[in-house]
């Protein structure tokens, strides 16, 4: 089978996720992965699929578009290239990098910047922005992979700098100690 991600933004309703998975299924298709969420009134959602290799992705684009009309939702489907190994990438160890505070332009790319520069990669980021100053209200959640090879000292003096310039709270924990710590 080949692999596919869909794509799909529209005003948030029930039954968005029930229409599309079963569009896919009636298609032959199999979801393998899935992100959705809900940003303010809008509906977002990011599928891996596999499906038949005689599956023309504009023919399912188009099925999948016409079945899914009077819901207003825009479909948009990629294939994705045979996955490559190269045998030398690590993704390292699973980190929770939590920061909150004033609602100011900039936080999530100074963040993000600095996890670029350390090679650190970002698997997934949940913001929520309510804007002013109570820091509780204005909160991003990075999941990110760290390389073994870098250096978690320095790595904590770039966030302390950015702590200061943004007037944030950041703390860096290991996963398995942030689920340890927030379990219900």
């Amino acid at each position: 089978m080949k692999k596919i991600i869909v794509s799909v933004l529209g005003h948030d309703r029930p039954g968005i996720l029930a229409a599309v998975s079963g569009a896919l299924l009636d298609n032959g298709c199999n979801i393998e992965n899935a992100s959705q969420t809900i940003l303010q009134s809008v509906f977002g959602s990011l599928l891996l699929v596999s499906t038949p290799e005689d599956l023309d992705t504009g023919q399912l684009e188009s099925r999948m578009s016409e079945s899914l009309c009077g819901m207003g939702l825009d479909i948009f489907i990629k294939e994705l290239p045979a996955a490559k190994t190269d045998g030398h990438s690590s993704p390292g160890e699973a980190f929770i990098i939590t920061a909150c505070g004033p609602d100011r332009p900039g936080l999530v790319s100074a963040i993000s910047r600095c996890m670029a520069n350390h090679g650190i990669n970002i698997t997934n980021l949940r913001a929520v922005f309510k804007g002013g100053d109570v820091p509780d209200d204005n909160v991003m959640i990075f999941d990110v992979d760290i390389p073994e090879a870098v250096d978690l000292a320095v790595l904590n003096h770039d966030l302390d700098e950015i702590t200061e310039r943004l007037q944030l709270t950041i703390n860096l924990q290991h996963r398995g100690i942030f689920n340890a710590m927030n379990r219900i």
